[in-house]
């Protein structure tokens, strides 16, 4: 019974190690990026050392304050953090199978049009219908927009980055025509028209106070609280994501590619045919993050040129590089860069410290996650404790050499002296027969000088 228990002790071990090691990489950036912005804000505030002290205290406060120091401002971050752990997932998925997704915004973009395209052609379907066809139509282009990525890549060999960032540009171009041309709303200049009331999703609220309102406390005031329903479905995606990735063959085999594509070929993976289907996942999560974030907020309708402005899809690359692409991990780092976008502002307003801050920051992160500062700092450290413990004991077992040699010698030394106390005396004897016949000699020299 005793070898289980052992087995089982080590396997905690292993996974404690693990767990630590992908949560101190992102923390540790983190806690470096904050220290650097705090160097900057007192470098570029006025004032003696403790007014600039003072001045970064405030600013991390107000910061914090912002994006989570009430439910209002935290229902505020949330509405930052849905699209973006939808597109964050995108990015994820693919850098499991050692691609570079950068083409969220373009999947983000079709998908909310696609979405927008339906709510405005069948404006006269029941709610229960319109609104699974929109989010169901959204993941399906994002999907076919993504695919086309994989395919060049796994059949042509073109470069993801390339492919991702062209098809970026053209989606921004042919929505923004769209917008302005067939579904320009009338008399407006570059919008759409609101999309019809069933095909909107209702805020947390107000579902709540519709649901388990009717028997628990109710809600005061819901329309203060801006988060929809929306949220669900991307944690939803987030168990989805993690089940992928975690506990299915196509998971395993994504990530072989992965690590290392020789031994995913050698080993009989069909590569082509996973990297075209990891491209179409991440299309798919994309694209309804675009539709999600159409359907659950006002203005309820599509506008000109924001597709291109929209930050989500490229902070959604270091959402996931933050997160380690693991599940638990893009939920973080989309709360943490989520909260920087809201508490920006207040921060602004409140600390008299300019938004680009939170850019800093978020910069910050990402160049101490690539530069990997912690992993070269624990090697460092690893070699010098190796080097402190390999030395320590040769030292002492040079010592105790050392002391054994001579303790040897002294030991021999007075065995041979207590075995032969005859030779001692003889040689006593011989030293004083030769000191007698010393004087003697140096009388004959003396006797010789005289002469």
């Amino acid at each position: 019974m005793a070898v289980p228990t052992a087995s089982a002790e080590s396997n905690l071990t292993i996974r404690t190690r693990k767990l630590a090691q992908s949560i101190g990489r992102p923390l540790f950036a983190v806690f470096l990026a904050m220290i650097a912005g705090s160097i900057v804000i007192m470098a570029t505030s006025p004032g003696s050392l403790l007014d600039r002290f003072n001045q970064t205290i405030a600013a991390y406060q107000a910061l914090f304050t912002g994006a989570f120091g009430n439910a209002q401002n935290f229902s505020f971050t949330l509405t930052t953090v849905t699209p973006l752990i939808l597109a964050s997932l995108s990015v994820a998925i693919a850098f499991r199978a050692g691609l570079f997704n950068i083409g969220a915004p373009g999947q983000l973009a079709v998908g909310a049009m696609t979405a927008g395209i339906i709510g405005f052609d069948a404006s006269k379907w029941p709610g229960w219908i319109l609104v699974p066809t929109m989010i169901l139509g959204s993941m399906l282009v994002g999907a076919i927009w993504g695919g086309i990525v994989g395919l060049l890549k796994a059949w042509r060999g073109a470069h993801e980055v390339v492919t991702t960032i062209m098809l970026n540009w053209i989606a921004f171009y042919f929505t923004d025509f769209l917008i302005t041309g067939p579904f320009n709303a009338p008399h407006q200049a570059n919008q759409t028209d609101s999309l019809p009331p069933q095909a909107t999703l209702p805020h947390i609220s107000d579902f709540y106070n519709q649901t388990l309102g009717t028997f628990f406390p109710r809600i005061d005031q819901p329309t203060q609280y801006l988060v929809d329903v929306g949220l669900f479905f991307a944690l939803l995606a987030l168990v989805i994501y993690w089940f992928i990735t975690a506990r299915t063959t196509f998971g395993y085999e994504i990530r072989v590619i992965g690590q290392n594509p020789k031994a995913a070929r050698y080993a009989g993976i069909p590569i082509k045919w996973n990297i075209f289907a990891v491209m179409a996942i991440a299309g798919a999560f994309a694209g309804l993050a675009g539709a999600l974030r159409l359907m659950g907020q006002f203005p309820y309708q599509l506008i000109g040129t924001t597709f291109s402005l929209d930050p989500t899809g490229f902070d959604a690359i270091g959402v996931a590089l933050l997160g380690q692409t693991t599940a638990i991990g893009v939920l973080f780092g989309a709360l943490l860069f989520g909260g920087l976008r809201q508490g920006g502002t207040i921060m602004q307003l409140n600390a008299n410290v300019p938004g680009d801050l939170v850019y800093i920051i978020q910069a910050l992160v990402l160049f101490s996650i690539a530069a990997e500062f912690l992993p070269a700092i624990q090697r460092t450290w690893a070699k010098r404790y190796t080097f402190q413990r390999r030395t320590v004991p040769a030292l002492a077992s040079a010592n105790a050499t050392i002391t054994g040699i001579a303790d040897n010698g002294t030991t021999q030394h007075a065995q041979r002296g207590a075995e032969s106390p005859e030779i001692l005396n003889g040689d006593s004897d011989s030293e004083g027969a030769s000191t007698m016949a010393h004087p003697s000699s140096e009388g004959s020299s003396s006797q010789i000088e005289e002469d």
